[in-house]
């Protein structure tokens, strides 16, 4: 009993320094900064240069109807990924956008995918099938797919966040904070030219 506890205190801890140094890093970010690296930042819109993108960490997880899910079978495609809950609501106000931005997206060759964090299965796909939003998304109530991303230097931090991953698997852009139709259409546009 006092090693489950334990171990849930451990994982807690560490779950909240991940997102401790997230926030930090897309405090930093939104800034409206330009660095060596080749990130540049305006009005909570980090883009990367080409040849200087991060490499998406290549996430495994279920969606919220069961099925497998793997990042790495979107190569090929630009994906918007996008990071939420039911609960959260700027994502509630930016899902009508998301929703018909990956009907008009989708003919071109570029995907959309979720990861619900801190959610139920229920809650989630009852908002999903509300609002009209099609593509899966993975259950995350542990946060895995976000620590993963943090770990590789993508500032994912808070909800939502959605990150645009080019058709290499490097991250194009990440927009902080409830995303709108423009935004994703320039970093869909960036992500384009890889």
């Amino acid at each position: 009993m006092f090693k489950a506890k334990r171990r849930t205190v451990v994982a807690t801890t560490a779950v909240t320094v991940v997102l401790l140094g997230g926030a930090l890093a897309a405090t930093l970010l939104t800034q409206g900064t330009s660095s060596a690296s080749g990130a540049k930042t305006s009005n909570g819109v980090v883009s990367y240069e080409k040849g200087h993108r991060p490499v998406a960490p290549d996430v495994t997880g279920t969606s919220l109807t069961g099925t497998p899910i793997k990042l790495s079978s979107y190569r090929g495609k630009i994906l918007v990924l996008n990071f939420w809950g039911s609960w959260c609501a700027p994502c509630r106000s930016e899902g009508p956008t998301l929703a018909v931005l990956d009907e008009q997206y989708s003919k071109q060759g570029v995907a959309f995918l979720g990861d619900d964090v801190s959610d139920t299965p229920t809650n989630a796909l009852a908002f999903t099938r509300g609002i009209g939003i099609t593509y899966p998304s993975i259950s995350d109530n542990g946060y895995l797919v976000v620590n993963d991303f943090t770990q590789a230097g993508v500032p994912v931090s808070d909800t939502p966040t959605t990150v645009v991953i080019d058709k290499t698997g490097h991250v194009a852009g990440v927009i902080l904070g409830a995303a709108n139709n423009g935004q994703i259409t320039t970093l869909i546009k960036d992500a384009a030219v890889s």
